[in-house]
């Protein structure tokens, strides 16, 4: 990813001051604190001088297992992944964390926003990795929230009544290939697309609540 100057800084008024930040990672298991971090990939999105929101970059990196860190088989299996493959470009949690913090926080500066929010599906699983990458390697200016998320499973069950990934992408009328899956490349930019599209068709309400807003906000006409 590189810093682009054409970041709309309206987006800081749109979710209040927070960036939002597609975060996918595939890992050796479901406990933060004890399995490993094997993949993380982030989008980074932006919006158009419409309003509309759309997917801008991606950046992801294969991570090496930390020192002492669990591999569960089962998990394995499901995202395809040889931790210790010769061939695998890993590099350490600090590395990755380091390179994608530094991205966001440019990002942050250029659209005027405060802290970086994590988009995830089923969110709060990929914050929980995250927050613990950030706590074992002794990473400073952590860009994320601690705790607060955006995450689409919640999102897809309101707009399509859909909180499977693939599901909610389908419903949506966008794509979902199969074989990709459980890449956490594939997976960040799918689920930032699902994103982006339910904010847009959010847009009209957003606007007509902001235009409310700016009306109550005019003092009265003094007599």
């Amino acid at each position: 990813m590189s810093e682009n100057p054409a970041a709309n800084p309206a987006i800081a008024k749109r979710f209040r001051g927070f960036l939002p930040v597609v975060v996918d990672v595939e890992t050796g298991g479901f406990n933060a604190a004890t399995d490993a971090l094997l993949e993380i990939a982030v989008v980074l999105v932006r919006m158009d001088e419409t309003g509309r929101l759309y997917r801008h970059e991606t950046a992801a990196y294969h991570v090496k297992p930390f020192e002492g860190s669990n591999l569960e088989a089962a998990s394995l299996e499901v995202n395809k992944i040889d931790p210790f493959h010769p061939l695998r470009p890993a590099v350490t949690e600090q590395d990755a964390l380091s390179r994608l913090f530094k991205e966001i926080r440019a990002e942050i500066r250029a659209t005027g926003c405060t802290k970086a929010v994590l988009v995830g599906h089923n969110a709060h699983f990929d914050l929980g990795f995250l927050n613990a990458a950030v706590a074992r390697t002794g990473i400073k200016r952590n860009p994320f929230h601690p705790f607060s998320a955006f995450d689409t499973a919640t999102l897809g069950g309101v707009a399509y009544g859909q909180t499977v990934l693939k599901r909610a992408l389908l419903a949506a009328g966008l794509s979902y290939d199969d074989a990709a899956a459980h890449s956490a490349r594939y997976d960040t930019e799918q689920t930032a697309d699902l994103f982006c599209q339910i904010v847009n068709q959010f847009q009209p309400i957003f606007e007509s609540v902001a235009a409310s807003a700016a009306v109550n906000a005019v003092p009265p006409a003094l007599s």
